[in-house]
C-alpha cells in the first residue's frame, strides 16, 4: 500500500502538514489540496491545535508546483475542441485551481499561526501554500520562484499579489524573467520572513510544540543573506517601471549593464502573450483591495490559459519533450494584440471563483 501524498498529524499542540511526494519534489495535485483544505478547516476551531506547520518530505524542496502534465492534457483537449474559458472552469484543472485558490485565501486569513518551512525548491503552487502564511521560513537551500511565463502561463495562486507588492519593481523582474530567489532575495521581496539554517529545522519544529512561533523561531533564526535583487534594485526599478513589456525590454537592452542585458534575453525567451498578460495582472494586483480580488482575477486568467496554444506548447517544450524550444504564437511582442490580452480577463458568468474578503478585513 502506497503512503498518503499528504501526511496530516496532530502532535503536542501542532497541526503538522507534510507534503509527501518526495520523488516529484512534492508537486501539488487536486487530492492533496483538498486534504490540506479539510485539515485546516477542522483545525481552525480545534483547541488541541495552537500552530500549523507545513513541511515537505525529502531533501529537494517543499513543493515544485502543480501537476503540469495533467494541465497539459486539459489544455491540449481544450485547444483541439475550441473550448471556451467558461467551459474550462469545469475541467479537472479548472476544478483543481478553484479549490487551490480557496486554500490560498484560507491560508492568508488563517486564525492561528501557520508556519511554512520553505526549504529547498518552492515554485508556483508551492508559493501558494507558503507565501501567504503568517510565518515563512527560508534556508540556505531555498530556491523560490514563479516560473509560469516560461511555459506560456501566468503567475497564479496569489503570486501576482505577492509579486506586485514586492519592493519597487523586483516582483516584475521575477515574474517576467522567472528568476529564482534565494533566501535573501525571498525575504527582501516579501515572500518570506525568517532565515533559519536547514540543520536547525528539526529543533525548530520541536520548539514550536512548547513556545509561540515568534519565540521558537527567534532561537534559531539568523540574519538574512544579502539579496542580489536589492543590490541591483537601481536598474531593476528603472527598467521595469514602464507601461509595456516592449518598453521594459528596450530599457533593459539600453541600460548598459550585463545584468540588465541578460534580463532582456530572459524576458524575450518567454511567451510574448503570457508576458503581456502577466504585466497587466501585476499592475492590477498592485491596486487591488485584497488577496481575494486578485485570486478572482487569477482564476479568470488561468482557465482562459487552458484554451491557448502557448500553454500547450510551453509545457510540451519544457516538460513533455524537453527540447527547450517552444514555438510561441504570437511569435513576438509586437504581434500580440490588445484583444489577445483582453481574452484572458473575460468574465466567467456563473463559473467565477467569487471569493470575498471578510467584512472586517476589507
Amino acid at each position: 500500500m502506497s503512503e498518503p501524498e499528504v501526511l496530516i498529524e496532530k502532535r503536542d499542540g501542532l497541526g503538522l502538514i507534510t507534503l509527501n511526494r518526495p520523488k516529484a519534489i512534492n508537486a501539488l495535485n487536486h487530492p492533496m489540496a483538498l486534504t490540506i483544505l479539510a485539515a485546516l478547516r477542522e483545525w481552525a476551531t480545534d483547541d488541541e491545535v495552537r500552530t500549523v506547520v507545513l513541511t515537505g518530505a525529502g531533501e529537494r524542496g517543499l513543493c515544485a508546483g502543480g501537476d503540469i502534465v495533467a494541465i497539459h492534457e486539459d489544455a491540449k483537449n481544450a485547444v483541439a475542441n475550441g473550448d471556451s474559458a467558461q467551459t474550462e472552469a469545469d475541467s479537472p484543472s479548472g476544478k483543481f485551481w478553484r479549490d487551490e485558490y480557496i486554500l490560498n485565501a484560507l491560508i492568508h486569513r488563517y486564525p492561528k499561526p501557520y508556519v511554512a518551512v520553505m526549504d529547498g525548491i518552492v515554485m508556483g503552487g508551492g508559493v501558494g501554500l507558503s507565501g501567504h502564511a503568517s510565518h515563512r521560513i527560508v534556508t540556505e537551500r531555498s530556491k523560490v520562484g514563479m516560473p509560469e511565463t516560461g511555459i506560456g502561463f501566468i503567475p497564479d495562486v496569489g503570486g501576482t499579489y505577492l509579486l506586485a507588492n514586492a519592493p519597487g519593481e523586483i516582483g516584475t523582474h521575477v515574474a517576467l524573467t522567472t528568476a529564482r530567489m534565494n533566501a535573501g532575495d525571498a525575504i527582501a521581496a516579501g515572500f518570506a520572513d525568517y532565515f533559519v539554517p536547514s540543520e536547525h529545522l528539526p529543533a525548530l519544529i520541536e520548539a514550536l510544540a512548547t513556545a509561540e512561533p515568534e519565540v521558537a523561531i527567534a532561537k534559531f533564526s539568523q540574519p538574512a543573506p544579502v539579496s542580489d535583487f536589492v543590490a541591483q534594485q537601481g536598474w531593476i526599478d528603472s527598467c521595469y517601471n514602464a507601461d509595456s513589456v516592449e518598453q521594459i525590454v528596450a530599457r533593459l537592452q539600453g541600460y548598459g549593464s550585463p545584468e540588465a542585458a541578460k534580463a532582456a534575453e530572459d524576458v524575450l525567451s518567454k511567451s510574448p502573450v503570457a508576458l503581456k498578460v502577466t504585466l497587466r495582472s501585476l499592475r492590477g494586483a498592485r491596486t487591488a483591495a485584497n488577496l481575494e480580488d486578485v485570486l478572482n482575477q487569477e482564476y479568470r486568467v488561468s482557465v482562459a490559459s487552458l484554451t491557448t496554444h502557448d500553454l500547450v506548447e510551453g509545457i510540451r517544450a519544457q516538460v513533455i519533450d524537453k527540447d527547450r524550444n517552444p514555438q510561441w504564437s504570437p511569435v513576438t511582442l509586437a504581434d500580440v494584440t490588445a484583444a489577445d490580452v483582453d481574452a484572458y480577463f473575460g468574465e466567467l458568468g456563473d463559473r467565477e471563483l467569487g471569493l470575498a474578503a471578510p467584512k472586517d478585513a476589507q
